[in-house]
């Protein structure tokens, strides 16, 4: 049984990845307004409710300064980086992905919309710029 649910968990992480790497970034932006209220990118990005998002991709876990991130992320997290399948996964269920973590969002549930977000979200890099 184990063995199974490892080979399906494989499966679905591939489709997952493969979904996130054909996201449009124009319609992960409108995606991303449903992140607003707590997360910001861009060049004024600042931390809210929860970190500041730009350069997220390959960034490791709780690695913003100045944010508290919940014991649950940092215990978790240890030599861990955001990737594509990571976020992909997270923005699942975030709570399933990270136990006692503190985001409160309950994820977003369709593959297009992940994809269309991590596309979004890749574009900014760690200053907040896009270009």
């Amino acid at each position: 049984m184990q063995r199974f649910l490892m080979i399906a968990g494989t499966a679905i992480l591939a489709m997952t990845a493969q979904a996130s790497a054909e996201g449009d970034a124009a319609k992960g932006e409108k995606v991303f307004k449903k992140c607003a209220a707590c997360h910001a990118v861009g060049e004024e990005a600042k931390n809210k409710v929860g970190p500041q998002l730009n350069g997220i991709i390959d960034r490791p876990w709780g690695a913003i300064e100045g944010y508290k991130y919940s014991k649950a992320l940092i215990e978790q997290g240890d030599g861990k980086v955001w990737d594509v399948e990571s976020l992909d996964l997270y923005l699942t269920k975030p709570r399933d992905f990270i136990k006692k973590g503190k985001m409160a969002f309950a994820g977003l549930r369709k593959d297009q919309d992940r994809a269309d977000v991590i596309a979004y979200l890749a574009q900014f890099k760690e200053d907040g710029t896009t270009e």
